[in-house]
C-alpha cells in the first residue's frame, strides 16, 4: 500500500509550496534579525514551527512535505510574498546538500547535546574580537535552527498522539501511540533502540529539505539492532518493514529525476570488510520496495562475501537497477590520494549518484558544472562558421595540441565561474541548521558556506568522453591516415547532420575503432584525455582553499548536452544524446562485456573521485543459472583492474519497446540512466532511445 501510493505520487519539487510560502513569511517576518544569516535561521525554524505535520495510513517511519493546497487568501499571499522576496534576496548560486550530515553524532547526544555544544562554544568567546563576534551570529543562528527543528518534531508527536485518541483499530493505536512517544523522544535526545534511531535520523534529513543522503546506516546502526535482537524487543521481520517503510520515504518527497540514498558494505580504517547483518537487510528491502529511490551502493572489497554478491546480482537480475556495484578499494586509494586519513577515507558516500563525498564533513560542490567535451571539438573544428574558415592542424598531434589549449581555457573559465559563486555563497549563503551536523563547522564556528566544513571541494564533471576520443579515431583515419576527406570538407558534413553521407556515417560506425572493444590504439586516447583532464583541474584551488577533483559521470547532461550539439564525427546525429558515462558510447562495444570492461579500465579510475560510472546492459536470461556465474567473475574482474563503479540495468530491449507503446502497464519499470535510476515511462522520448540502443551483452 505505501509502495502504491509514493509511485502514484508526482512529487513537485523537494520544498512544497506550503514550504515556500512559510519559508517566505519567515524570512519577511525577521527583517530585523541582526545579521543576514540569522534571518536565514529564523526563517527555517518559521517552517518548521508551522509546517503541517502528515501521516498516512500504515506508515511507520513519519516526517515529509505537506502538499496540501493553499487557502485563496494564503495563495495571493504566496504570489505576493514569492515576487516581493525573489526580488530582495541576493543571488546564491552554486550546490548545497549531495553528502551525510554526522548520524553518529546525532544518535549518540541528541540535539540537546549539539545544543550543549555551541552553549559551551560561547562561553568560550571574547566578543570585543572580530572573529568571535562573527562565530557568536553563527552559534545563535544554529541555536535558533534547532529549536525550530525541536518544535516541528514535537509537533508531530502531539498530532500522532491525536489520531491515536481517535483511532478505533487497537494495533494502529498502539502503533500510533509509539511513534508519538518516539517523536517526542528523538531527535531532541539519543536514541536507545533502533526503532528511535531510524526514526531520528529520517526526521532531521527530511527537515534538511535538499537532496542529503543516509551515509553508512548499515554501520552507525548496527548496536541498535544487535542490542534490541538480543533484548527480544526487535524482530529481524520488524526490523526489515522499517527499513522498508523509511525507504518508501524517499520516494514520498524526492522529485523523479534525481538521486538520493546511501552505501552499505566496505571496510574499516584497517581494510578489514564490515558487512553485517543489516547490510543483508537494506540490500533486500530494494526487492520489497522496487522503487527509484533510494538508489542503495554496495561498496565492494576483496572481502565482500560472496553470498551478498550474488544476492545483489539477482536483485539486477530481476530488472532492478539496484544495488550500484562500487569499488571501495578504488575509492579508498582515491581518498587517501587527495589527503584524507584512514579513518574518514573509508567512509564516504555517492552522494547522488556516484560523485564520492566524506560522510559527516563535506561541503563538497559536486558536479559543477558540466562540461561537454565534444562541444570543444565542434568549436575547434568550427563547422558553426559563417565566414567559411576552415582551421588547419599539422596533423593529428596538431589537432589534440589544440584541442588540448581549448579544454584548458573552458577549464579556467570555468573555474573562475564556480568560485565566483562560492564567493556569492560566502557573503550572501548559510545554512545553520546544516552546519549544526557537519564537522568542523561548530568548532570552527563557521557556517558550511563560510567554509566551515572540513571538505570544500569543487568536483567539474565531463560529458562525452567516448564520443570525443571515437571522433578523434574518425579524424585521424578518414583525414590525416586515408585522405578520404579534409577536416574543412568533414565540418561541412556534420554542420548538416550527415545528410548525404549516410554511407560515410555508417562506414565510421562501423568499420573504425571504437573505445570498448579493448582496441589498445583507441582506448589509449581515453588515457591521454583522462591525463589532460586530470592535470589541469589540479592546477586550481578553490574559493574555499580546496582541491578541483574531477568527474566522469553525466546524470542526465548527456542528454542535455547532446541535445544541443551538432553531429560530432564519431557518426553521432545532431541532438542524440552523449556517452552515457565513462564507458563506450550506446551500442559501440561490439567484442562482449570482456572487452568492455578492459576498455574501460585501461586508464586510472582512483584519482576521478567526483564519480564515474560504468554501464551495460544484459538480457534477463543471462544473470540466471550458470550465467550468473560467470557474471560474478566478470563484476571481479572490473573491480580488480580498479574499475571505480559499474551499474548493470538488466532488461530486455522487447521489454523497453513495450513499455513505449502501453506506458499504462510499465509504470514501475525501473531503469540505470547515467549514475540515476528512473521510470523508463517518465523518461523522454529521447533518453528512452538512448537505453534501448545501449549494447545488450550476452554471456
Amino acid at each position: 500500500m505505501l509502495r502504491q501510493r509514493a509511485l502514484d505520487k508526482i512529487v513537485p519539487g523537494i520544498r512544497s509550496k506550503e514550504g515556500q510560502y512559510l519559508w517566505y513569511k519567515g524570512w519577511l517576518e525577521n527583517y530585523e534579525a541582526e545579521a543576514n544569516l540569522i534571518r536565514l535561521a529564523k526563517a527555517k525554524a518559521y517552517v518548521l514551527r508551522n509546517s503541517t505535520p502528515v501521516i498516512d495510513e500504515g506508515e511507520l517511519i513519519v516526517g515529509k512535505p505537506c502538499y496540501r493546497e493553499l487557502s485563496p487568501a494564503e495563495e495571493e499571499e504566496w504570489n505576493s510574498l514569492k515576487d516581493l522576496v525573489g526580488k530582495a534576496l541576493p543571488r546564491t548560486g552554486g550546490q548545497a546538500s549531495h553528502m551525510a550530515i554526522d548520524y553518529e553524532k546525532l544518535l549518540s547526544i541528541g540535539i540537546v547535546g549539539i545544543q550543549e555544544e555551541i552553549q559551551n562554544y560561547r562561553s568560550k568567546l571574547e566578543l570585543h574580537k572580530p572573529e568571535d563576534m562573527e562565530k557568536e551570529i553563527f552559534y545563535k543562528a544554529c541555536l535558533e535552527a534547532l529549536e525550530g527543528l525541536l518544535a516541528y518534531s514535537e509537533n508531530y508527536a502531539n498530532y500522532v498522539r491525536k489520531l491515536a485518541e481517535a483511532c478505533d483499530d487497537p494495533k494502529r493505536k498502539a502503533e500510533l501511540l509509539e511513534i508519538s512517544r518516539i517523536c517526542m523522544k528523538v531527535p531532541k535526545y539519543p536514541a536507545d533502540t533502533f526503532y528511535e534511531a531510524l526514526q531520528s535520523i529520517h526526521f532531521v534529513t527530511f527537515s534538511l529539505e535538499g537532496l542529503y543522503q543516509l551515509g553508512r546506516p548499515d554501520r552507525y546502526l548496527i548496536d541498535y539492532y544487535r542490542r534490541d535482537i538480543e533484548s527480544g524487543i526487535l524482530t529481524k521481520e520488524f526490523a526489515q518493514e522499517l527499513i522498508d517503510c523509511l525507504c518508501i520515504l524517499f520516494n514520498e518527497y524526492v522529485p523523479r529525476g534525481l538521486a538520493v540514498g546511501f552505501m552499505v558494505g566496505g571496510t574499516d580504517a584497517r581494510g578489514r570488510d564490515v558487512t553485517n547483518e543489516l547490510t543483508y537487510h537494506f540490500i533486500e528491502s530494494i526487492g520489497h520496495t522496487r522503487m527509484i529511490y533510494p538508489g542503495i551502493g554496495l561498496c565492494y572489497n576483496k572481502n565482500t562475501p560472496r553470498d551478498i554478491l550474488i544476492r545483489s546480482c539477482q536483485l539486477l537480475g530481476e530488472g532492478l537497477s539496484h544495488p550500484a556495484l562500487f569499488n571501495d578499494d578504488t575509492i579508498v586509494k582515491g581518498l587517501r590520494h587527495y589527503g584524507l586519513p584512514p579513518e574518514e577515507a573509508c567512509q564516504y558516500v555517492h552522494s547522488t549518484c556516484v560523485e564520492i563525498t566524506p560522510v559527516a564533513s563535506s561541503a563538497v560542490w559536486v558536479a559543477s558544472p558540466y562540461i561537454n567535451l565534444v562541444k570543444i571539438l565542434l568549436e575547434l573544428m568550427e563547422i558553426e562558421s559563417e565566414d567559411g574558415d576552415c582551421p588547419e592542424f599539422d596533423g593529428m598531434d596538431g589537432l589534440k595540441k589544440a584541442y588540448r589549449n581549448a579544454l584548458v581555457e573552458k577549464i579556467r573559465v570555468e573555474v573562475q565561474n564556480q568560485n565566483l559563486l562560492q564567493m556569492e555563497r560566502y557573503h550572501y549563503g548559510g545554512d545553520p541548521l546544516v552546519s549544526c551536523f557537519v564537522n568542523d563547522c561548530l568548532a570552527k564556528g563557521k557556517d558550511v558556506d563560510q567554509g566551515g566544513a572540513r571538505y570544500n571541494w569543487i568536483m567539474p564533471s565531463f560529458v562525452g568522453l567516448a564520443n570525443l576520443v571515437d571522433s578523434f579515431m574518425a579524424i585521424d583515419e578518414l583525414i590525416f591516415k586515408r585522405g578520404r576527406i579534409t577536416l574543412c570538407e568533414f565540418a561541412q558534413i556534420l554542420k548538416y547532420d550527415y545528410q548525404g553521407y549516410e554511407d560515410l556515417r555508417m562506414e565510421i560506425l562501423n568499420r573504425l575503432p571504437k573505445y570498448g572493444n579493448d582496441e589498445d590504439i583507441v582506448d589509449g586516447l581515453v588515457g591521454e584525455v583522462t591525463a589532460w583532464i586530470l592535470e589541469e583541474v589540479g592546477k586550481y584551488t578553490t574559493y574555499r582553499g580546496d582541491r578541483f577533483i574531477p568527474s566522469l559521470f553525466c546524470w542526465i547532461m548527456h542528454e542535455q548536452m547532446g541535445s544541443v550539439t551538432p553531429a560530432s564525427p564519431d557518426g553521432r546525429k545532431k541532438g542524440f544524446p552523449l556517452g552515457d558515462g565513462s564507458g563506450p558510447a550506446q551500442g559501440r562495444e561490439k567484442k562482449g562485456p570482456t572487452a568492455s570492461i578492459l576498455s574501460s579500465t585501461k586508464w586510472d579510475h582512483y584519482p576521478f573521485i567526483g564519480g564515474i560510472a560504468v554501464n551495460m546492459k544484459f538480457g534477463s536470461k543471462w544473470l540466471k543459472g550458470d550465467a550468473l556465474d560467470k557474471v560474478l567473475d566478470m563484476i571481479e574482474t572490473f573491480m580488480e583492474r580498479g574499475g571505480f563503479e559499474l551499474q548493470i540495468n538488466v532488461v530486455n530491449r522487447e521489454t523497453l519497446l513495450e513499455a513505449q507503446k502501453k506506458p499504462e502497464a510499465y509504470k514501475d519499470l525501473v531503469v540505470r540512466i547515467g549514475g540515476y535510476s528512473d521510470y523508463f515511462v517518465h523518461l523522454s522520448p529521447a533518453m528512452q532511445e538512448e537505453i534501448i540502443l545501449r549494447t545488450e551483452h550476452e554471456i
